[in-house]
């Protein structure tokens, strides 16, 4: 059976678990993908837990947005590029480091959208009167490189969807 591993920290995403856990593993369980929990709480328990994930074919990663994953990123992608991991990551910045793929949100955008609050709050808005307000953009990257190195083929229909191909 195919599997999927799903990293985060738990003292920094700490609803990560209540959050993110569910809707994948029923995702995962809808296409016969058994999924599993990849806790990390240090630097130092990356790489053996990605070198244990693929020590066995037919794993995979789902790198959750989380502040360590984003401090730590170089080392995961390193460490998944190492021990041949497929993994997808939440953030562009991890592709165009070398990461296999990434859909989120494109936190530029985000941050783009942030003076008109600011500048409403200055003007006397009240916070909490303000909508929250989802992303309005979302990335797919896709580096070719990194598939070539895993020896995966990227469909084309993927391909010509994605934001980004890095080749």
């Amino acid at each position: 059976m195919e599997r999927v591993a799903i990293m985060f920290n738990p003292g920094t995403a700490p609803s990560g678990g209540s959050y993110f856990l569910p809707p994948l593993e029923a995702a995962a369980a809808s296409i016969a993908v058994k999924s599993l929990a990849m806790l990390v709480r240090s630097a130092a328990e990356i790489e053996p837990a990605l070198e244990a994930l693929g020590r066995e074919p037919g794993g995979g990663l789902i790198v959750m947005p989380d502040n360590f994953t984003s401090v730590h990123r170089g080392l995961i992608v390193a460490q998944a590029a190492k021990h041949r991991v497929p993994a997808m990551y939440p953030f562009r910045q991890f592709a165009t480091e070398g990461g296999l793929m990434s859909y989120g949100a494109d936190l530029l955008d985000l941050y783009r959208r942030v003076p008109s609050y600011v500048d409403r709050i200055l003007q006397g808005a009240k916070p909490a009167d303000l909508p929250v307000q989802a992303p309005a953009k979302i990335d797919l990257v896709i580096n070719l490189k990194t598939a070539k190195a895993l020896g995966l083929t990227v469909p084309r229909l993927l391909i010509a969807r994605a934001n980004e191909v890095i080749e």
